[in-house]
């Protein structure tokens, strides 16, 4: 369809993926708040810090693995600044440029978090699908985020 509208059939798809979304994400918000005290967005902060090489990224590039927009991220550091999971370094290369850095209480609670985490993607998602599911999930998710996703007639 050319004019905007989509068809009941494609609508019901984009409606059962959000609501999907929604429904994993809360319960793991629900689940990381209640076992760590930590929301969704400081977990994937702590993740991407603890994977990083030195426990450190750049703002910027942290914010695109976040998917936070820089002044989000910088308000986010900020909380867990005040909270001692990370702390900030200049760049010695540059003077405008910000590290995030994981601080050994940061790597704790990401380390106490992760086993609740995983638990969850496992029980909300995961443990729904089989094999062959988990492929075709996958192969569909990939098309969804690549860059050179044809646009339709």
């Amino acid at each position: 369809m050319t004019n905007g509208t989509l068809p009941a059939t494609e609508l019901t798809v984009w409606r059962a993926m959000l609501r999907a979304h929604a429904r994993i994400a809360r319960r793991l918000q629900a689940d990381l708040l209640a076992r760590h005290g930590l929301a969704p967005g400081s977990y994937d902060v702590l993740t991407n810090l603890g994977e990083a090489p030195g426990g450190r990224l750049r703002m910027n590039d942290l914010a695109d693995r976040v998917l936070l927009s820089r002044s989000g991220l910088t308000r986010l550091v900020d909380r867990m600044e005040r909270a001692g999971l990370v702390v900030r370094q200049s760049c010695p290369s540059d003077a405008r440029g910000l590290y995030a850095v994981l601080t050994a209480a940061g790597r704790d609670r990401l380390d106490e978090a992760t086993p609740t985490y995983r638990r969850g993607v496992r029980d909300y998602l995961l443990s729904h699908l089989d094999e062959p599911d988990l492929r075709a999930l996958g192969h569909l998710l990939d098309r969804l985020t690549d860059d050179e996703v044809p646009a339709r007639a």
